[in-house]
């Protein structure tokens, strides 16, 4: 016997992912840029992180940032999501060094790695999205560079901008570090 239930569950689902592809057409229309460009982002809103996507004439990187608006005196918030897209990024510059640990999709295992604390980016075109999910909405707009990154989004910028240079560094793996125990 077939459940009707799980079947319209099903069907509205896809309804609304068919909508929402839709959406995401337009707006890459609307905004009258380069479909390839917009994979990062389109990455980024679906899996999270920061991606970067490069063609023999385009390169593109999208970096996530998380801004948690909180109201103490209600007692309640949330964690707004800015993805901002660099089509043909160049780096201005960079200041700093973190040690820090990453784990790249591209190998199994994670690397301690150095990193810039801050970095300035510009590019042919930076696009901002923005997902509230207070009201359930993604912003996009076109803004002007250059753009200084700090912390963890100076440090996507760092490896996004490795993949695309096709020259990303080796750190010493975790297995390399030693346990020690203390009192």
């Amino acid at each position: 016997m077939e459940n009707h239930d799980y079947s319209n569950l099903d069907y509205d689902k896809l309804k609304k992912q068919l909508f929402f592809n839709l959406a995401e057409k337009k707006a890459i229309k609307d905004l009258n840029i380069q479909p390839d460009a917009f994979i990062p982002v389109l990455f980024s809103l679906k899996f999270g992180g920061d991606w970067s996507f490069k063609t023999q004439k385009l390169a593109a990187i999208a970096v996530k940032e998380k801004i948690t608006r909180y109201n103490e005196e209600e007692g309640e918030g949330y964690t707004l999501e800015r993805v901002t897209l660099f089509v043909n990024p160049q780096v201005i510059s960079t200041q700093g060094k973190v040690l820090r640990l990453e784990k790249c999709g591209t190998k199994n295992e994670r690397e301690l790695v150095e990193r810039p604390f801050y970095v300035e980016l510009d590019a042919e075109d930076i696009i901002q999205a923005e997902l509230n999910p207070s009201t359930m909405t993604i912003i996009l707009k076109r803004i002007k560079g250059p753009l200084n990154f700090e912390g963890p989004a100076a440090y996507g910028i760092s490896h996004e901008i490795e993949h695309l240079t096709g020259c990303e560094y080796t750190g010493k793996f975790i297995w390399e570090f030693k346990y020690k125990l203390e009192g």
